[in-house]
């Protein structure tokens, strides 16, 4: 049995009512659920919950893959929205080599008009001249893609050095903020107001600290925008517990797209 779906299986059967019986024993990635079908509980949508992780070469592999698999397995917790979760490019398609050498193929491209959740991994930030953000920054690409992009309804996220994307974009000046520990002067230099904490909820700008915090980054999110028993159940089934403080504001009226 795939291992997926047998962690899904076996957790539903530890937390008990997890999703209160509504998520059905289809496929991974093709679960369907009453709330899906009857409008969905509390008025909430029940499109796809869609989320883009942006990669560029030199991201850090653990930067975007603890992401994507908190996203995708939350699709088989949760019994309210699937997800759509998927790698995306702001250049040309086509394989991405990793920090560490590890080349993954993205085919899919930018779009943000098509997603209700960015995600900005990191990489590459002790080596200026080589690829990672550094490079992504002089380039212009993405930057002006990711100004371009906040709207009403999107979330603008990044963990670890991702955060220096978004802050060449413009988008943390006056903000709440964070990243990785060794690159905190650099997102205060753009205007940033640095917040001790794991993971920055600053309504539509989410940032996390360094490398592991996605998952915190994903969990987090996860709970804000599925609910409490999806995160819980995804903290089981990964066998992991987040860990540190996640800051919120208190203006979630705050917002990007003014």
């Amino acid at each position: 049995m795939e291992r997926r779906d047998m962690l899904r299986r076996t957790t539903a059967v530890g937390a008990g009512a997890l999703a209160h019986g509504v998520l059905s024993t289809t496929s991974a990635g093709a679960q369907e659920s009453v709330g899906e079908r009857g409008g969905g509980p509390g008025g909430r949508s029940t499109r796809p919950f869609r989320v883009h992780i942006v990669m560029f070469d030199g991201v850090e592999e653990q930067d975007f893959a603890g992401p994507y698999e908190v996203f995708s397995a939350a699709g088989m917790l949760s019994g309210t929205r699937k997800m759509d979760v998927g790698l995306v490019t702001a250049g040309e398609t086509g394989t991405v080599r990793c920090a560490y050498g590890t080349e993954v193929q993205v085919t899919r491209r930018w779009a943000p008009r098509e997603a209700e959740l960015i995600v900005v991994p990191g990489g590459g930030y002790t080596r200026k001249d080589g690829p990672g953000i550094w490079a992504e920054i002089k380039r212009g690409t993405l930057p002006r893609a990711l100004a371009a992009a906040p709207r009403k309804g999107l979330t603008l996220s990044s963990l670890c050095t991702g955060a220096l994307l978004l802050s060449a974009a413009g988008l943390v000046e006056g903000r709440r903020c964070t990243t990785h520990r060794g690159a905190l002067k650099d997102l205060e230099k753009d205007g940033g107001i640095l917040t001790p904490a794991r993971v920055v909820d600053d309504g539509d700008l989410v940032t996390a600290q360094g490398v592991t915090s996605g998952l915190e980054l994903g969990l987090w999110l996860v709970k804000r925008e599925l609910g409490s028993e999806a995160a819980n159940g995804l903290e089981m089934m990964l066998e992991y517990e987040a860990r540190g403080t996640v800051w919120e504001t208190e203006r979630r009226h705050r917002s990007l797209s003014g």
